[in-house]
């Protein structure tokens, strides 16, 4: 069956009750809270289910302001509709005056906070938690306010919150969740493709001579996030889409570390077929592991596209 956002909070429910029947807890009474921001494309439920705070990134799109902290919601659907017509979104970071307002709240309750950001090799997010951290540390310097470069982007950076989540309802301090996660960061892999050549080139992660010559020899893209949180190739791409999945799951089995309860996220933006198909790759050669499909956020695929294809997994490196 697909899996769904319903789906994953059941899943996270029965979990939370084998952490509390085994002594663990939850977020929402733990000592320290997580806040982070909105690149890592869970379900909303999640969220709440864990007691994470989550912080909006926007965009702008035919003069109207969209998600964000201020924008007008909007769905993947009708998001993917107006980019396919031609629609030219320009995404932009939380403000540190945003981010102060967040972890302020908290800082004022006597919470100690651990963020979790968005790659800083992508955006400037992670420098805006680290300049608000920074002025409510000297206000309030009793707390302890930490924050994460997670070097990880889209269900990347989800399923590096999973693991911090987990790490902290175990039971660990904020001192020991902030140094699982600076030791697990670079052990997060992501590896995608993507069919729109142009769209990259928009978003200015490609040069238009590369996308032109990619389109017409049909070439598709194997990239990857490097260690300091870019978008890199890997090698110089496949001929044909299929390939092309078959080259980023080929990519994930000889990367892959994958430990006993490991999940494994796949992201689509309007490609459904072709995620069921590299998820069923994904089960028949790593069974005991869910594999969960999630939605390209807008704010990612205003850089993506539409026709983006990702594998997030636990890696030996990147």
């Amino acid at each position: 069956m697909p899996v769904t956002a319903a789906y994953l909070t059941t899943i996270t429910a029965i979990r939370n009750r084998r952490r509390l029947s085994s002594g663990g807890i939850i977020m929402n009474n733990a000592k320290f809270v997580i806040v982070t921001d909105s690149t890592g494309e869970m379900p909303l439920e999640y969220y709440k289910e864990h007691g994470v705070e989550r912080v909006c990134l926007g965009f702008v799109m035919d003069n109207v302001n969209y998600e964000g902290e201020d924008g007008l919601p909007i769905d993947h659907e009708e998001f993917y509709k107006k980019l396919a017509d031609g629609g030219k979104p320009t995404t932009y970071q939380v403000t540190a005056e945003q981010a102060k307002a967040h972890l302020e709240k908290y800082a004022k309750a006597g919470k100690d906070i651990l963020v979790s950001a968005f790659s800083s090799g992508l955006s400037g997010t992670y420098g805006s938690f680290c300049v608000a951290a920074k002025e409510l540390t000297e206000a309030y310097p009793e707390r302890k306010i930490m924050v994460i470069d997670s070097l990880c982007a889209s269900l990347g950076h989800g399923l590096f919150l999973h693991y911090l989540v987990e790490k902290a309802e175990s039971g660990a301090t904020i001192e020991e969740t902030y140094e699982y996660g600076m030791n697990l960061r670079l052990h997060i892999c992501h590896c995608f493709t993507v069919n729109d050549l142009f769209q990259l080139k928009r978003g200015g992660r490609i040069s238009s001579t590369v996308a032109v010559i990619g389109s017409i020899l049909n070439i598709k893209p194997v990239m990857r996030v490097d260690d300091e949180g870019h978008l890199v190739p890997v090698g110089r791409g496949v001929m044909g889409r299929k390939k092309s999945i078959h080259a980023i799951f080929n990519n994930m089995t000889e990367q892959q570390d994958l430990r006993e309860g490991d999940p494994i996220y796949i992201v689509q933006a309007v490609c459904r077929d072709d995620a069921e198909y590299l998820k069923k790759m994904a089960e028949d050669k790593f069974p005991g592991h869910e594999v969960m499909i999630g939605e390209l956020s807008p704010v990612i695929g205003s850089h993506s596209g539409i026709g983006t294809l990702a594998i997030f997994f636990r890696g030996k490196a990147r």
